[in-house]
């Protein structure tokens, strides 16, 4: 890897966040490893750019090269605006995580809809503070034209070893502690379907930066609801269902940027629905003598010539 250029002179536009459990796509081969400085400081890894038949995929390790940020470390805000920076609209992030529900078996795929926020507030979660104030709608945390593509390709997989659950409500928790018996009963109660530690803040910023984003969940337990012996999760018990199932998360993930590449989504990958969304959530918040002038700055790395439309 240190051999490979620290430049890539073509846009981006597709992006993978791995999580525990992916941490590289097959038929991708490496073309460049890029090491970005944001107003936020930098990513959680270096930008790798893989390239598929002639189509570059930046990818991110959510949680660092060796896995060595807790979930509340994770850069996000970094992550996210590297990410932007080299051109990427379009996000597909992968996560394992627990099941709250009964027919959500560990191995299986879910496409979540919803998420519920759970946690405590200590992860920086806007890019929108410090003297410019935004308000970006999160209604629906997934994007709305990416996501029925995504079920397309995991639906085609159906019956090689994948069992697909279409929607779902996620939990984003603190961690790094897994849920007690109580919370893990009270998100069941809440109508929860998988919990992770990763969904949030990644989602808002997104949303924040104007880029299409999925996330791909894969089951590798039932948290610790169901109170038999030895169906209490912990780090083994997680690493052992990935290991069972990584190459078909693998293969997944890779099926969707196929899809993805292909010039009939053209317009979903670019994000063009989003494009002016924070613009408007921004502009008409803070008036002008009120912007912090670094604040300002900072947006402007995200949207180059935002000041002056």
């Amino acid at each position: 890897m240190g051999s490979l250029p620290d430049k890539f002179d073509r846009e981006v536009k597709i992006a993978v966040i791995g999580g525990t459990g992916l941490t590289s796509l097959p038929g991708y081969h490496p073309v460049a490893s890029l090491n970005i400085s944001t107003p936020w400081g930098a990513p959680s890894s270096p930008i790798m750019i893989l390239e598929h038949n002639g189509i570059p995929v930046a990818f991110v390790a959510r949680h660092g090269v060796y896995h060595q940020y807790a979930p509340h470390e994770v850069p996000a805000r970094a992550n996210i605006a590297a990410l932007r920076s080299i051109g990427v609209r379009t996000i597909i992030a992968f996560s394992a995580v627990g099941s709250l529900q009964e027919h959500v078996k560990p191995m299986d795929f879910v496409l979540p809809d919803q998420i519920i926020d759970r946690t405590k507030g200590i992860r920086p979660f806007t890019f929108f503070e410090g003297g410019v104030v935004g308000h970006v709608g999160f209604a629906d945390p997934f994007d709305p034209h990416l996501s029925p593509i995504v079920q397309r390709c995991a639906s085609s997989m159906v019956g090689e070893g994948v069992v697909l659950h279409n929607k779902g409500t996620i939990v984003c928790m603190e961690g790094p502690q897994f849920s007690t018996r109580a919370e893990s009963e009270m998100y069941r109660s809440w109508g929860g379907s998988v919990i992770n530690m990763s969904a949030l803040p990644e989602a808002k910023l997104a949303r924040e930066a104007e880029l299409a984003y999925q996330m791909i969940c894969m089951a590798t337990d039932y948290d610790c609801w169901r109170n038999l012996p030895g169906e209490d999760v912990d780090v083994a018990m997680v690493m052992k269902y990935m290991a069972s199932n990584g190459e078909n998360a693998k293969h997944l993930v890779g099926a969707v940027l196929d899809e993805l590449a292909k010039e009939e989504h053209a317009e979903v990958v670019s994000a063009k629905h989003w494009e002016g969304s924070a613009q408007g959530a921004v502009k008409f918040m803070t008036k002008p003598a009120g912007r912090d002038p670094e604040a300002m700055k900072r947006v402007e790395f995200l949207f180059p010539g935002f000041w002056d439309k």
